[in-house]
């Protein structure tokens, strides 16, 4: 007996005792001073899945730590891409597939998404909207049964009833009979919306997103009209800041930004057509901007050089949104609106994330606002500040490593060499 429980106290104790990693970095960025200063020769020691310390040059590591060698690298924290849709990817059999695939066919294919997009440095994501595969996603993602960043989702998106989030739409009307209701996220009046809204939350929900006007992708034919009246809007964020979650809205018409705004959502997705007065309210109500380059550049060049790709509903509409979001992003910088980090990819092939970097660039963006708008302020966004977004103490080990120095040159970031999520080494590339 006393054996026993010997051997029970020896696997206890290895249990108990955090594997350290020595991290040597040639250049290290750790986000944590406003500069955006490069450091080199650094050390990052990581006790368990949690940020020990940085320390000066090379240090020593004990005989049984694991030791990095990054010293031809520049070391930073995680990325985090606040707009993404895991659970699909823009095709043309993109419109067929909810005739097609079961919830079980999108739940692997969302999988194989995950670990692309965790490949390429961006270790947290928020996922802004689905069937509810993505909720399940994460939950196993959290519990090791899968691979993939860190994700903060919205399930199911809120939309009125032919908006830009009825997957019906365009559809024979007697195949969705009855037609989908709150609990699936369609919703009319501030009732029906209060409802969708503890749905979504009940169902596991960290967001709540909301169509506040017409999309591009979807077969309604309006892509910036309004689409939900200020008193819909207003339930939503006040039902969902009842329940403690915050509110992303999808918007690319002025007025129903402005709405949205007022209402009191955390941030605004896309805002295409954001006038200079909208932007000055965003101010105002310190309301987050995600811009989503790729994406709306994505939909351009395949309706303007793939034949077929979009219905013509969606194509006509298509066309118009690369430029026109670009334009928009250099204006709300130069205004100061408070801007993060998101791709909307699933609109455009997952891994392709980093490719944001220059589009923002292109916008006349600096480099360091650029990589503070994927790491400070998306997790301030997240309101996650305490556990990711920089290299400090006490923080989570979610840290990659770029071919390059992104203070200089931007593109580098889409070079990532290695990865580590929450302690864990998930990708190595040298």
């Amino acid at each position: 007996m006393m054996q026993k429980l010997t051997l029970f106290a020896l696997l206890l104790a290895q249990t108990l005792t955090a594997q350290k990693t020595y991290i040597h970095c040639g250049k290290l960025l750790t986000m944590a001073n406003s500069a955006v200063t490069t450091e080199i020769q650094k050390t990052i020691i990581i006790n368990g899945n949690t940020i020990e310390r940085v320390e000066n040059g090379y240090s020593k590591a004990p005989a049984d730590a694991t030791v990095v060698d990054l010293k031809n690298a520049t070391v930073m924290p995680g990325l985090i891409d606040c707009h993404v849709h895991l659970e699909w990817e823009q095709s043309k059999s993109t419109y067929l597939e909810k005739y097609t695939l079961n919830l079980e066919d999108i739940a692997f294919r969302s999988a194989v998404y995950a670990k692309r997009t965790l490949d390429k440095g961006f270790t947290s994501v928020r996922d802004l909207g689905g069937q509810g595969v993505n909720i399940a996603l994460r939950n196993a993602i959290n519990q090791g049964w899968a691979t993939g960043p860190r994700i903060f989702t919205a399930g199911r998106i809120l939309s009125i009833t032919g908006g830009h989030g009825d997957a019906t739409t365009g559809s024979r009307h007697d195949l969705f009979d009855p037609p989908p209701s709150a609990e699936e996220g369609i919703a009319d009046g501030p009732d029906a919306c209060r409802t969708a809204v503890r749905s979504q939350i009940k169902r596991g929900a960290d967001w709540i997103k909301v169509c506040a006007t017409g999309g591009v992708i979807s077969l309604a034919r309006d892509g910036s009209l309004p689409h939900y009246a200020y008193d819909e809007l207003e339930t939503i964020v006040q039902t969902a800041k009842d329940l403690g979650v915050p509110v992303a809205a999808h918007a690319h018409g002025d007025e129903g930004i402005q709405r949205a705004i007022r209402a009191g959502v955390k941030s605004i997705e896309h805002g295409t057509y954001m006038s200079d007065s909208t932007m000055e309210l965003m101010k105002k109500y310190k309301t987050w901007y995600v811009p989503t380059l790729t994406a709306a550049w994505a939909v351009a060049d395949s309706a303007k050089y793939a034949k077929g790709f979009f219905p013509e509903v969606v194509r006509v509409k298509a066309l118009e949104i690369g430029p026109k979001i670009e334009g928009t992003l250099s204006r709300a910088y130069k205004k100061g609106v408070p801007i993060v980090f998101g791709t909307d990819s699933g609109v455009y092939p997952h891994g392709k994330n980093n490719l944001e970097f220059a589009f923002m660039a292109r916008a006349g963006m600096t480099n360091a606002d650029i990589l503070r708008s994927a790491t400070v302020n998306a997790a301030e966004l997240l309101n996650m500040t305490s556990k990711i977004g920089t290299i400090e103490p006490g923080k989570w080990a979610d840290i990659i490593a770029v071919d390059g120095d992104p203070t200089q040159e931007i593109r580098v970031m889409e070079k990532v060499i290695w990865v580590m999520k929450n302690g864990e080494r998930v990708k190595t590339e040298k």
